[in-house]
């Protein structure tokens, strides 16, 4: 249920912002929403309360957004509010940023090492990912796990490539066993 309502909401705001030719206004609006939504986790108690009316708590939301993003962004919160929706509120966010993205050809990448790699590591990386995907852009973040023992796993969207020594470590293990 919740990835339907992500996607019915996201795509509709995402069709609303390029109609309008505001498709970068609102992305940045998204994040910046979605970024207020993570680091107030009382807000969602709020909105959620069950003795505070719908009326009140739409009041709540104008209040609070009205005056820092679009009137249509309002509207969308509230009316995710008004559908009983408000939980789901995060992930229609993501999910319209995530639409953007795709739509700007932004990649995101997870990038995972035994150790910290450089920064001409790191550039030599997003290089590598630029010139074998479609992307464009990156937004790359990375990690550090000592358990891989060495090379790196890259993660982007549902794609995986494990190049770890802990992996190859693990496959030769399984295959030396079938003998």
């Amino acid at each position: 249920m919740a990835k339907l309502v992500s996607k019915t909401y996201g795509d509709a705001l995402f069709e609303a912002a390029r109609e309008s030719g505001r498709l970068d206004d609102f992305w940045v609006e998204a994040k910046a929403i979605k970024t207020a939504l993570q680091e107030n986790p009382e807000f969602f108690q709020l909105m959620e309360h069950p003795k505070i009316g719908e009326d009140e708590k739409i009041k709540i939301m104008e209040h609070i957004f009205s005056g820092k993003v679009s009137p249509e962004m309002v509207g969308l919160l509230c009316m995710i509010m008004n559908k009983g929706h408000f939980r789901e509120a995060g992930a229609v966010l993501d999910y319209f940023i995530d639409r953007v993205k795709e739509h700007r050809a932004i990649g995101t990448a997870y990038v995972t090492t035994a150790m910290e790699l450089t920064k001409a590591g790191r550039k030599a990386v997003e290089k590598r990912l630029l010139e074998t995907t479609k992307y464009v852009k990156f937004e790359m973040h990375y990690a550090v796990d000592p358990g891989l023992i060495g090379g790196m796993v890259i993660r982007i969207g549902d794609r995986v490539v494990d190049s770890s020594v802990k992996t190859k470590l693990y496959n030769l293990t399984r295959e030396l066993s079938k003998r």
